[in-house]
């Protein structure tokens, strides 16, 4: 690419804002100017990124004035209130919020399974749910071989999926119980440390909770079919980074395990690691900080024809997260 971009970085002191300005130096994203911006909190911070000291910039709806590419990771209601005024400054906005993905007229983009949708913009692109991101990475291949026509996923999602604040929780709760003190919650309501527990999202009515519907809905936008079904159940593990998921498959005809290990194989953003042998499958602390999403514990269904079993780990600051946007951006 011959032009150079002027990128703003909408949070980016925060967990994900600080993998974005790694990952865009890493990948060597063809910047011209570099403008991080966040709250008064952090305004006037210094960061080092793509070789410069920058100063953080406080976040306002006057912050976008000659920016083409604007990334946002602050959560929904900063988004909500500030992305369209990026977008009338001349910007393209990928989002990283829940606000503006299940709308008609913003794409959701996971750039190895829909690429050509980010042609579709209206100046907001929207970055999927990080659990969504992952699974789809590893199914593309197989809905290419056969399409999916249900899903069955468990997640067993990290910290760093809550934030910052939730990877201090994990690690001040476990230094705690290792050195005998009472463990008490702050960020979670529950007990993080050595524990289990159902994703802090509120429960529906229909028993699922929000972080599960959007694996549904998503899915179902992503990949262009609504009449996929998807049960998915997700679960808050003391795991600090990457996210890991169980996912069955049911396809339309049987896909082999042999066909299905070659797909995945030869797949872009994916590291098949399936040693049976050694007992060797994807794990989070393989995937941390790795761009690509670890597949294996490829094997048919015995409960149901037409199925394949697997086990994905992915970096949920980055595939999950900071790389799919830059990603996104990189299409642009």
């Amino acid at each position: 690419m011959s032009r150079k971009f002027n990128v703003a970085i909408v949070g980016a002191t925060g967990a994900v804002g600080v993998e974005m300005q790694k990952t865009l130096e890493k990948r060597n994203f063809p910047i011209k100017s570099l403008r991080l911006l966040a709250s008064s909190r952090s305004a006037g911070k210094m960061m080092h990124c793509m070789g410069q000291n920058l100063r953080v910039e406080e976040l306002g709806a006057d912050s976008f004035e000659g920016i083409d590419i604007a990334l946002f990771s602050a959560g929904g209601d900063i988004s909500r209130e500030l992305a369209p005024y990026a977008v009338k400054a001349g910007a393209v906005v990928v989002d990283n919020s829940s606000a503006f993905r299940m709308r008609d007229d913003v794409p959701l983009v996971v750039p190895e399974v829909n690429p050509e949708d980010v042609k579709h913009h209206n100046g907001i692109i929207a970055n999927p749910n990080c659990t969504t991101t992952i699974m789809l990475v590893a199914l593309k291949p197989l809905h290419d071989l056969s399409p999916i026509k249900r899903i069955v996923v468990s997640t067993y999602q990290s910290a760093s999926g809550a934030g910052a604040k939730g990877m201090d929780e994990l690690a001040n709760q476990t230094r705690d119980y290792l050195d005998g003190k009472e463990l008490k919650p702050h960020f979670f309501q529950h007990q993080y440390a050595f524990n289990l527990f159902s994703h802090n999202t509120a429960i529906g009515a229909n028993g699922y909770n929000s972080e599960e519907m959007k694996m549904v809905y998503e899915t179902r936008k992503i990949l262009h079919d609504p009449n996929i079904r998807v049960c998915p159940t997700c679960i808050r593990v003391p795991v600090l980074r990457s996210h890991a998921e169980s996912i069955v498959i049911e396809q339309e005809r049987q896909v082999s395990v042999e066909e299905a290990l070659e797909a995945l194989q030869n797949a872009p953003g994916i590291k098949l690691v399936n040693d049976a042998a050694n007992n060797h499958f994807p794990m989070p602390s393989e995937s941390n900080e790795r761009f690509e999403v670890l597949v294996g514990r490829v094997r048919a269904d015995l409960s149901c024809e037409r199925s394949l079993a697997l086990f994905i780990c992915g970096d949920q600051l980055l595939k999950g997260a900071a790389l799919n946007a830059v990603q996104i951006a990189e299409l642009l």
